[in-house]
């Protein structure tokens, strides 16, 4: 998206919605009253998750009143981590996990299946301004590899069948319900039947 585009789509105004402000008061309970600044990282979190997955210039400043500390501090911890989006990635923003175990069973493909599906660029949304991905160094969850974070959520144990079903149904913003796609709970491992079938 370029530089012209992010700065169309930036709100003049921010501010936490009631569900927000509810979090931000609880968060904040934890920090002594002098150090509320270090609620910042958190509370960028919130204003990201209230304005679908990317946080405005707006909020930054809202956040620096909130918390009483200079803009520009907020600013840089915005901008340090990558788990903030500075930018527009759409209501579904797929993190395609690329690191060796996901690699070699297969996340070569699901990057291909985004770049057909979705858009074929990286943090490009699609058409339909619903999705874009990105690719990533490892979400931790080599065991179920390969697999992609959507939002908060991991899809585990894919294929490029189960890719494609996930997928379309992020475009159609009707996402399925995440988590093993091979029946698997938590990290548990594959068994064996005595009549040498597979299943989780």
């Amino acid at each position: 998206m370029s530089l012209k585009k992010v700065h169309d789509k930036q709100p003049e105004n921010f501010s936490f919605n009631e569900d927000s402000l509810r979090k931000a008061d609880e968060i904040l309970k934890r920090y002594p009253t002098e150090n509320k600044k270090s609620a910042v990282m958190p509370l960028l979190y919130l204003a990201q998750r209230q304005n679908e997955n990317w946080i405005p210039l707006a909020a930054m400043k809202y956040i620096a009143n909130y918390l009483s500390m200079p803009y520009i501090s907020v600013y840089e911890v915005a901008t340090f981590y990558t788990m903030y989006n500075l930018a527009p990635v759409g209501k579904h923003f797929i993190q395609v996990c690329t690191t060796t175990p996901c690699l070699i069973r297969g996340a070569d493909k699901i990057v291909k299946l985004c770049k057909e599906k979705i858009s074929p660029n990286e943090n490009e949304i699609s058409k339909n301004g619903t999705c874009s991905w990105i690719e990533v160094e490892c979400l931790g969850a080599c065991v179920s590899a390969p697999m992609m974070q959507v939002n908060e959520d991991y899809y585990e144990d894919l294929n490029e069948k189960d890719t494609l079903k996930i997928l379309d149904s992020l475009m159609k913003d009707k996402p399925l319900k995440p988590g093993s796609f091979r029946g698997r709970k938590n990290t548990s491992p594959e068994k064996i039947q005595s009549d040498g079938e597979k299943h989780a």
